[in-house]
């Protein structure tokens, strides 16, 4: 009997640079005028493995051939704040709880870096993400901004105290 696989949780590297811009594009693509901007909005995914802002940490899932499926990111923007980033998982993996896995790490990361309150923003067309963060225990807040971005984003603020 062959056990289910697991996929393989651990920090970007620069050689996942282009699975990630996949597996973004993936995503964006359930949701019309949502695009992929390298130049502008993206620009932390060129060299993935780079240090990262405030302590953050960028993590990517491997499927079974060895390519990015999932991703996300943390990092520290005030003391005892932790906030998450980047948390996409390809629209072929969904169902199977990598989501909640990652959100999972990502807290018992921030935990283990001393932080007590989980942050994130979430664009406004990403309602299954909405409903994940929801089952987990995020409060959707009245915070909302708009990013000028190429997509027109405008994204709900979520919390969490941990």
């Amino acid at each position: 009997m062959h056990e289910p696989f697991q996929p393989i949780l651990r920090a970007a590297e620069d050689r996942d640079a282009q699975d990630l811009f996949g597996l973004l594009s993936l995503c964006f693509a359930d949701y019309p005028g949502c695009y992929v901007d390298p130049h502008d909005d993206l620009k932390d995914l060129i060299a993935p493995g780079a240090p990262r802002k405030n302590d953050g940490v960028l993590w990517v899932m491997e499927d079974k051939s060895g390519r990015v499926c999932a991703c996300t990111s943390v990092d520290f923007p005030e003391a005892g704040t932790a906030e998450i980033h980047r948390v996409y998982v390809r629209p072929d993996q969904r169902g199977k709880g990598l989501g909640s896995s990652l959100v999972r790490a990502v807290e018992r990361h921030a935990r283990d870096q001393g932080a007590t309150r989980m942050v994130l923003w979430s664009d406004t067309r990403f309602t299954d993400a909405h409903r994940l963060y929801k089952k987990l225990g995020y409060t959707q807040t009245d915070g909302l901004r708009d990013l000028g971005d190429i997509s027109n984003s405008s994204e709900y603020h979520f919390e969490k105290a941990l």
